[in-house]
């Protein structure tokens, strides 16, 4: 047999028993009376430890502050009974040890060895956690000139031989902000043009309080509109019907029935007498409140219908739904001018203005797209939102909407749909959001609470908790949907507990 086949046999046979090695190991482990606990930790290897830590934290710190006269009177006071230190430099044979000779007694400190000088210091190493000090280095105190002969061995950086504070210490001040406190920027410096952060102080608004419930729907209510002439407005509910109500006193005046599902959108022509809805059965109608009956349906959803928005100049309506697609409809002839594909999701909000972006939807998908009216295409995608993006509200007088959804409710500036600012607070599912013209945001939640803010600084002023109607289970206590009459002075919300309620602002 070769040397060469030796030595392979030889590995192979170390090979195979490495497993049986390393079972053994961990039965032998494993039966120890001590399995488990930490092993004892070695004096120099933590000496060294501790040596190399001091020496990288504190390597650069190469300048000692001059002492103080007050600091200097109590070394001299501590140190009455001994004459003064001079410390005189002696290395050993074997040039580990240097001798001081103060007092009585000679103390010999070790040498510590920085970058090529040598440091000489009172203690071995620094008290910290573990390290106590020695003998040699309990010293009561040092002389002035003992210190001032010390001070002198360091060496000091080229062009900095005047510096009596430490680079640390300057470092620490610079990053505190302390320079820029004691010794303020020059008028013509760069830093002092830059003002401090300015809060804007919120817009006073006069607290809301209940005014009205209204009951008459035998199931949740999920959409308000109100009439251009500010006399009356329509409820859609899950009983499938429209009811008008007149919104001076809250008395019914006509229910409309038709749909044979939840009816989850409305709006009020400002240009003819007709009503449009759109509800969970496909549907969406024109109704003519002339006759009070439905005159056209628009045919195209291939499901539910969740929003509806009128655009406030031309005969165009924009729809959305399940099917993930809003639908844009001319009112007379009932055709479908677009369908508006892109979200991979429910398309339950949208919005119509009479400036581009004209048409603005929001969906499941977390997402807002901003659509060209005329092409039909998508302009801008809003992606900031991270959950489901439930309402879109247009404020009547700046070029912004809002957008609501669980994580927050942001506003946008358009055309380009430009993020603003977040208004955060309201942590809950939001169902439907509305502003008026004194710059009050509401939102309301599914679990039946309603916050005011101030739309300018996303102030917080009140917050409403829901009391559901006698008969109506506690989990009935959420707000569907909101709305503001045309003078802003009267919230509408249509709730889960089957009623309407009417706001007010508080005149006292």
């Amino acid at each position: 047999m070769t040397d060469t086949e030796t030595s392979t046999s030889t590995t192979n046979e170390e090979s195979s028993l490495l497993p049986c090695i390393r079972s053994l190991k961990r039965t032998y482990d494993f039966f120890l009376p001590n399995y488990g606990q930490r092993y004892p930790s070695d004096p120099e290897s933590k000496k060294i430890k501790i040596y190399s830590k001091v020496h990288d934290e504190y390597s650069q710190v190469r300048d000692i502050p001059a002492p103080s006269p007050s600091s200097s009177t109590a070394i001299t006071k501590t140190s009455s009974t001994s004459t003064d230190l001079a410390p005189i430099s002696s290395t050993s044979a074997d040039g580990t040890l240097i001798t001081t000779e103060g007092g009585d007694d000679d103390v010999e400190l070790p040498e510590r060895e920085h970058d090529g000088f040598k440091a000489l210091g009172g203690h071995a190493f620094p008290s910290g956690p573990g390290v106590g000090l020695s003998a040699q280095s309990n010293q009561t105190g040092v002389s002035e000139a003992a210190f001032a002969e010390l001070l002198d061995t360091l060496p000091h950086k080229k062009g900095d031989e005047s510096a009596k504070v430490s680079h640390g210490l300057i470092q620490y001040r610079q990053m505190a902000g302390i320079s820029e406190r004691i010794n303020p920027p020059a008028p013509g410096s760069a830093l002092a043009g830059i003002e401090p952060i300015q809060y804007q102080k919120p817009e006073w608004h006069a607290p809301w309080k209940l005014m009205r419930v209204i009951s008459g729907h035998t199931g949740w209510v999920r959409s308000i509109s109100v009439d251009v002439s500010n006399e009356w407005f329509a409820t859609g509910s899950g009983d499938r019907t429209i009811k008008i109500w007149d919104l001076a006193s809250g008395t019914l005046k006509l229910t409309l029935t038709g749909h044979i599902g939840t009816i989850r959108g409305l709006a009020v022509s400002s240009r003819h007498p007709y009503l449009f809805s759109a509800g969970e059965d496909k549907q969406v109608k024109c109704w003519d409140l002339e006759y009070n009956k439905v005159i056209r349906q628009y045919h195209g959803h291939l499901s539910a219908v969740y929003c509806l928005a009128m655009h406030p100049t031309i005969d165009v309506m924009v729809t959305g739904g399940r099917d993930s697609t809003a639908r844009v409809w001319d009112i007379r002839t009932k055709a479908a001018i677009h369908v508006l594909s892109g979200h991979n999701n429910t398309v339950c909000a949208a919005a119509a203005q009479a400036t581009d972006p004209q048409i603005i939807t929001g969906s499941h998908d977390s997402t807002v797209r901003l659509w060209n009216l005329a092409t039909g295409t998508t302009s801008a995608i809003l992606t900031n939102h991270k959950k489901s993006v439930r309402s879109i509200v247009m404020h009547p007088s700046e070029y912004t909407m809002a957008t609501g959804a669980p994580d927050n409710i942001k506003v946008w500036k358009f055309p380009d749909g430009n993020f603003q600012r977040n208004i955060s607070g309201h942590n809950a599912i939001i169902n439907s959001l509305a502003v008026n013209q004194d710059n009050v945001l509401v939102s309301a939640a599914d679990n039946g609470t309603m916050y005011f803010w101030d739309w300018t600084t996303g102030y917080n002023f009140q917050t409403f908790q829901t009391t559901p109607q006698p008969g109506s289970l506690d989990s009935e206590a959420g707000i569907y949907t909101l709305a503001f009459d045309h003078t802003g002075t009267r919230l509408i919300c249509g709730e889960a507990d089957k009623s309407i309620k009417i706001y007010k602002e508080d005149p006292n």
